[in-house]
């Protein structure tokens, strides 16, 4: 107990007065993200589109907790949404120190089936909501000459997955996306990762037939599904100041299903 007090206690100092924006918050990775961040002393911003009651939890376990949250409603794949997102955290709390760009959905259907409409909506909400917050935000890291991002790929960008034609290709553009604006703006000390969730036991998850699940289990050497908290331990990690010489990377959290 002493020695995960004094761990929470350095936690808290470092990231005292440090701003984060995570998008998708209001269940599921997004929301362990913004529950673990605020844990550690991080003011949260809880983004969201349609989940508002959703949201309005997260929140509420955040300040119950003695942590600082608000809700900062938006579509974050419509430019001018996006933009008044930023403008919410900004006019809340003067700057924004992290971005988790974790919005996202999935419209899964073989390719010959899959409706044009399908993909266009996942690779807006994956891909280019990620591009908006990242461009929106960009200027006010650079300006303070420090910021973490950190972007919600997947291993289905890695290694594919039927059915699943544009999600693979949003999550694998991430990829692509997080390797490049982490050259642009390394020398402003602004980091730039993205980690690739395998299998965690979200409702996306836990609504598969009990059959398929052991069939995936079956592939994974840990044996388990992943938890939501993994994913936020990680994203916390990238957002410290021990992960300050790390970017441009991409780090798998699957229990080994594709090492």
């Amino acid at each position: 107990m002493a020695d995960n007090a004094e761990s929470t206690g350095k936690e808290e100092a470092t990231a005292k007065n440090r701003v984060a924006l995570v998008t998708g918050a209001s269940r599921g990775i997004g929301a362990a993200i913004a529950c673990r961040l605020a844990q550690a002393g991080i003011q949260v911003a809880v983004n969201y589109r349609n989940n508002a009651e959703l949201a309005k939890q997260v929140v509420s376990e955040i300040t119950q907790a003695g942590g600082e949250a608000f809700l900062a409603g938006g579509d974050v794949s419509d430019e001018g949404s996006a933009q008044a997102v930023v403008k919410q955290v900004l006019d809340r709390w003067g700057h924004i120190d992290m971005l988790i760009n974790n919005a996202g959905s999935t419209r899964d259907r073989l390719l010959l089936r899959m409706a044009v409409e399908d993909w266009d909506q996942v690779l807006d909400v994956n891909l280019r909501g990620t591009f908006l917050c990242t461009k929106f935000v960009m200027p006010h890291m650079i300006r303070q000459r420090k910021g973490r991002i950190v972007n919600i790929s997947s291993v289905v960008g890695l290694s594919g997955n039927p059915g699943q034609a544009n999600y693979a290709a949003a999550k694998a553009g991430l990829i692509g996306f997080t390797k490049v604006v982490a050259r642009e703006v390394a020398s402003r000390n602004v980091t730039v990762n993205a980690l690739a969730p395998g299998y965690i036991t979200t409702a996306m998850v836990k609504e598969l037939p009990a059959e398929t699940q052991q069939k995936i289990l079956d592939r994974i050497p840990m044996g388990r599904f992943g938890a939501a908290e993994d994913v936020a331990e990680a994203v916390l990690f990238l957002c410290g100041e021990g992960a300050g010489y790390i970017t441009g990377q991409v780090l798998t959290i699957d229990g080994g299903l594709i090492a």
